[in-house]
């Protein structure tokens, strides 16, 4: 299934491990479910114009939430901790 580089990546994850892995060159972005590993990196690689070394991905399961007595559920995510080459940034997240 083909997806544009606007499907793939839904939004960059601004958290505190964020924060710390972008020291090592690795950035973390919440991307669609279906995608995997290759259509990640050639979206990065399209949007953003860096060389990307390797892509890692992670499914998060939805955690229970009870509110007033209803329970319900957040959805369930999938990131992508994606390494660059050796002297790239993306600039979305220097300003920060």
């Amino acid at each position: 299934m083909e997806f544009s580089a606007n499907q793939i990546i839904i939004e960059p994850l601004l958290t505190e491990r964020a924060h710390y892995l972008r020291q090592q060159n690795k950035y973390i972005f919440k991307v669609n479910p279906k995608a995997n590993k290759i259509q990640i990196r050639k979206a990065v690689e399209n949007a953003f114009s860096v060389k990307v070394i390797a892509v890692n991905t992670l499914r998060q399961q939805g955690k229970k939430k009870v509110v007033r007595r209803i329970e319900g559920r957040k959805p369930e995510v999938k990131k992508a901790i994606v390494t660059l080459a050796k002297d790239q940034t993306i600039g979305i997240f220097e300003g920060v």
